[in-house]
This record gives C-alpha cells, sequence and structure tokens, in this order.
C-alpha cells in the first residue's frame, strides 16, 4: 500500500499525532511518502528526526497511490487538492485544527482509524468543486482554478460597498450592493457561507448557494441553485480592483472582468469511517443537540 502524507504546520498541536501516524505507518510497513515542504519542516522542527528518516518525498502525485493523509485542519485539506487535483487519489484528514468537518479523526484514534482503512472498513464521499474562468485571463487563478469549498469576490483596499452583476445561465439575476458575494458547494456550506447566513447543505445534493456579504439591500438572502447552473458576475465599485477567492487562495482582478463559474468536471474523494456520518459531524461541530431537553 502507497501513502501520501501531507501537512503545513509543525508544532505542539500537530507533532503527536504526526509522530503517532509514522510510527504505525512504520510498523505496518507502509509504503509512505511526505510531502517535500512538510518533510523539510519536520526535519527543521522536531527532535526525532529517526520517526520518519526512512520515508520517501514527493512533489507531485500520480494515479499509483491508494490515499492521502492530510494532517491539519480543513484548510490542510483545502491546500491538499491542489495535490490530488483530478487523480481520484481518497484524502483523509487527521484533525489538529479549531473545527474539522472535514478532517474528522482525531489523535487518539489514529492508529485504529488508519487500521480501519487498511482494512476497507471505509466509505468514499465525493464532494463537487468549482471551476474558475476569467476574462480577461489571470494567471494567479489558472494555475489551479478549481475550489472544493467556495469562490468568492470581495472588495479591496476599501471600505466601500462593491456591485456585483450576477447572471445565472445567461439570465441577469440581479446586482448585489454589498461586501461581497460566495458561490459555495455543499461542502463548502458550513464555512464561509454559513457564517454569512447561508444554509447548511449535505455534501450529496446537487445544489450551490449564493450568498451576499454584508448586503446593503436587506431583501437579499441566499439563493440556493442547481449545480448545473453557470454563473457570470462582473463586479464594479469605487477602486479599480477587487479580491476573487478559491477556497483559501486569492487573486486579484480588475474591476468589470467576467468570472465564469460552474462544477468542476471531477471530484474530490473524503475518507469516511462507518462511525462517522455528516450528521454526526453535525451535532457534534455545530452542538447542535446540546439541550438538555434532548437528554
Amino acid at each position: 500500500m502507497k501513502v501520501a502524507v501531507f501537512g503545513r504546520f509543525y508544532n505542539k498541536t500537530t507533532s503527536v499525532s504526526v509522530e503517532r501516524l509514522f510510527k504505525f505507518l512504520l510498523k505496518k510497513n507502509i509504503d509512505a511518502y511526505i510531502q517535500t515542504d512538510f518533510f523539510n519542516i519536520i526535519q527543521k522542527e522536531s527532535s526525532n528526526n529517526n520517526s520518519f528518516s526512512s520515508f520517501k518525498t514527493f512533489d507531485s502525485l500520480d494515479n499509483t497511490f491508494d490515499f492521502l493523509v492530510s494532517i491539519g485542519g480543513d484548510g490542510t485539506i483545502l491546500r491538499a487538492i491542489t495535490l490530488v487535483k483530478d487523480k481520484d487519489i481518497p484524502i483523509v484528514g487527521i484533525n489538529t485544527g479549531r473545527l474539522g468537518f472535514l478532517a474528522t479523526i482525531q489523535v487518539e484514534v489514529i492508529e485504529s482509524a488508519m487500521q480501519n482503512i487498511i482494512d476497507g472498513n471505509y466509505k468514499i464521499s465525493e464532494r463537487s468543486l468549482l471551476s474558475v474562468e476569467t476574462s480577461p485571463e489571470n494567471k494567479d487563478i489558472t494555475s489551479f482554478n478549481f475550489a472544493l469549498n467556495e469562490v468568492a469576490v470581495s472588495r479591496k483596499n476599501t471600505t466601500s460597498m462593491i456591485k456585483i452583476e450576477t447572471h445565472l445561465d445567461g439570465e441577469y439575476l440581479t446586482s448585489y450592493w454589498s461586501d461581497g458575494l460566495i458561490l459555495s458547494t455543499p461542502t463548502g456550506s458550513t464555512g464561509y457561507s454559513l457564517s454569512c447566513g447561508g444554509p447548511v447543505i449535505t455534501p450529496s445534493t446537487n445544489s450551490l448557494v449564493l450568498t451576499p456579504i454584508a448586503p446593503h439591500n436587506l431583501s437579499a438572502r441566499p439563493l440556493i441553485i442547481p449545480n448545473s447552473t453557470e454563473v457570470h458576475l462582473r463586479v464594479s465599485g469605487r477602486e479599480e480592483s477587487h479580491l476573487v477567492s478559491l477556497d483559501s487562495r486569492a487573486a486579484t482582478l480588475e474591476n468589470g472582468s467576467l468570472i465564469k463559474i460552474k462544477k468542476a468536471d471531477f471530484k474530490i474523494k473524503m475518507i469516511d469511517l462507518l462511525d462517522e456520518s455528516f450528521l454526526i459531524t453535525l451535532r457534534k461541530k455545530l452542538l447542535w443537540g446540546i439541550d438538555n431537553r434532548n437528554k
């Protein structure tokens, strides 16, 4: 079995998880590869280099990998998809972050979770992504023009509102006067969109949600649309440019640029253990059911 390991930080929070995972992989004689930048961070920060010195490193992935282990929070998984792309490699997340809707494995169960995955005791959750095109073309976006959580446009270098002209499948919807606009996948519905008043959408739902950020028009509300919809946006405002963010990656666009967003032609595979589900995660992370009447 060939496994990739990816992370972004090595600190007090992550070190225990890293050590436990590496010891387990060594014990099981797993063919493990550590992403090069993460390997260098661990080598610099860790006092126990012997626990990973036999592992190989990788800069890019190919289809020979069985799965990728992401060590960190949900943001680390969002970065991991830039490595996995359309290669159909399943991702599992060990949670060392704060919330963990995607990274759900806790440090105390790393060994049992990994054993279940090796034994095939898991299910795959396929997650839709968004792809982005801009006119004129923006190089910062074309290098990784997809997002798992959301695509958002927002103001830059100003406290003034921006105007976001919005078309759905070629038909004019409205022009949002707001701080920005989020187009979220079901996966991203528990992130930025939720904090701006958007709905929670279960991962298998074939929908997207448009959520305005601090709209000046109080009648502007989140709108759920089919995920087959192609969304076109144009931004205008007092400044000459605005921000476009794809998950945690941001680029600057000139006002008036056409932004085309649609469902990507591939999906990301997430590994879910059999004793976990999206509904269980909702109850844990959003504290649903923490009502004395439910006891």
